[in-house]
């Protein structure tokens, strides 16, 4: 069975209230249960959420796993060093997005995360986690 980081940035605790018309109404728990039920029997998902880029890259740098679906929030468009802890540790991510970020404000189109994921899911709501979840198993 593979093991999973189902990693969140900044403000993705705010699910459900933040912003419904983009980012939908399910909360963070409830993205989390349903892919918990899902891939039961296919994979161990652990999850950790952070409003801290080091608490982030420390998560990236400590996993011992198969893989990490990474929902940076706003760092995937600032943050060089989660870019680097990403690289730096040869575990696959993959980058995902609930919003259509190529959609949204300039700032927005923009991942310096997603050169060093092995790819990137974006626009599907709460689905680009089971998205990425699949593309993590699928290696």
């Amino acid at each position: 069975m593979k093991k999973i980081l189902i990693l969140n940035g900044p403000n993705l605790n705010l699910l459900g209230t933040r912003e419904p018309s983009v980012y939908g109404q399910a909360t963070l728990a409830d993205i989390l249960d349903g892919l918990r039920h899902r891939f039961d029997s296919r994979a161990l998902l652990t999850d950790y959420q952070s409003n801290h880029e080091g608490d982030l890259i420390d998560a990236i740098q400590a996993f011992d796993g198969d893989g990490i679906v990474l929902n940076a929030g706003a760092y995937t468009h600032t943050s060089l060093a989660l870019a680097d802890a990403i690289a730096a540790v040869g575990t696959p991510v993959v980058e995902v997005h609930i919003s259509n970020t190529a959609a949204r404000e300039e700032i927005r189109r923009r991942s310096l995360i997603a050169p060093v994921c092995l790819g990137s899911i974006a626009g599907f709501g709460a689905d680009s986690y089971r998205l990425g979840v699949e593309s993590l198993l699928a290696l």
